[in-house]
């Protein structure tokens, strides 16, 4: 019996550490120091759990045009600020401001906020909120 209790709280410590392991930090991936704003139009919409996505076809600093993958809460989360899965279509013209990739020429940006200027749909802080 005792050696059983022992692999049962071995298990529940790998259990807890793989779950732990398992879920990022956004300041590991993202840099939370800087912000950048993105113009462009919407090309895949990826409602899921546990981070939803959003994909972008926007000019990067140089001007070309890139496709560059938003990492986006998720659909608990984004259904209670009223986002459901068929709120953004593709080829909608949405404009997001966000927190770069830590990577250097890495196309990937953590939401702040969203706008989708055709019909004043917004989503998210304010561009000038500091979060941290």
């Amino acid at each position: 019996m005792r050696s059983m209790l022992k692999i049962l709280a071995l298990a529940l410590v790998v259990a807890g550490v793989t779950t732990a392991y398992a879920h990022h930090s956004f300041g590991a991936t993202y840099d939370t120091s800087k912000q950048m704003k993105l113009e462009g139009k919407l090309v895949q919409f990826v409602y899921r759990n546990p981070h939803s996505f959003v994909h972008v076809d926007a000019p990067d600093a140089s001007g070309v045009s890139q496709r560059w993958a938003v990492e986006w809460g998720g659909t608990t989360q984004l259904a209670q600020a009223g986002v459901k899965r068929d709120s953004l279509k593709i080829g909608d013209k949405v404009v997001i401001n966000g927190r770069p990739s830590r990577v250097p020429g890495e196309y990937r940006v953590l939401m702040q906020n969203l706008s989708r200027p055709s019909d004043g749909f917004t989503w998210g802080r304010s561009a000038s909120e500091v979060v941290d």
